[in-house]
């Protein structure tokens, strides 16, 4: 996983055909996705249950690309082992998830993945301050998390510009999750995020027998994200 600061779609499964994992992650990576986002959701840290380790194991064989996990569960630290075996190469962990989030980041990074903390809508930019010298990823909430398809979050523009600024010229990607379409993205873009998640806006009007909507919804969003 090389960085790079171009811009990548990352479409959420969330919002694909939970009876057709394996073949929505290679119908949206042959259609144009750079990543694929997994989402996991506890009953606990959010008000929603989604899957866990063994589903990313599950899928793991029929994406080629970077699959980003993003764990919206509490404790997180026992379960980073398992996502990390089960092929996440980037784990997201929340900063508001438990008390040692320096620690979290560390147990990432030695299980070998990528690490990423990520900020709710309520939490400041200055939450990862200490974090940015040993993190490869800050995912920006731009809804409330636990559940698909909200309506973004506009204050949080200027916690991406602020974030951006203290980045610096570090190899950190800032991530962008919820309410991205072809209207947001740009927004979030031009103050410096380069991860687009989406999954309403990727997902919406296709399917595994007509993938070709997705490819549409995609490059409608990189295209406006590009300006």
């Amino acid at each position: 996983m090389s960085f790079d600061r171009s811009v990548k779609i990352a479409p959420s499964i969330l919002s694909a055909d939970f009876a057709n994992f394996g073949a929505e992650c290679r119908a949206i990576e042959a259609q144009g996705a750079d990543w694929v986002h997994v989402d996991v959701m506890d009953g606990h840290f959010v008000p929603n249950i989604t899957f866990g380790p063994a589903t990313c194991a599950a899928i793991r064989p029929h994406i080629k690309g970077v699959m980003d996990v993003h764990l919206m569960i509490a404790p997180v630290d026992p379960y980073i082992a398992a996502f990390a075996e089960a092929g996440a190469d980037v784990i997201t962990a929340h900063v508001e998830a438990g008390p040692h989030i320096h620690r979290t980041m560390q147990a990432i990074r030695g299980a070998g993945a990528k690490a990423g903390v990520a900020l709710n809508p309520g939490t400041p930019a200055s939450a990862v301050g200490d974090l940015l010298d040993m993190v490869d990823l800050v995912c920006v909430m731009t809804v409330n998390p636990g559940f698909g398809g909200q309506k973004f979050i506009h204050s949080q523009i200027e916690k991406v510009r602020l974030l951006r600024e203290m980045i610096g010229d570090r190899p950190i990607h800032i991530e962008i999750d919820g309410g991205v379409d072809p209207t947001t993205a740009p927004l979030v873009v031009a103050a410096g995020a380069d991860v687009l998640v989406a999954g309403s806006a990727v997902f919406r009007g296709g399917s595994v027998s007509d993938p070709a909507p997705y490819g549409a919804n995609i490059r409608a969003i990189r295209d406006a994200a590009a300006g």
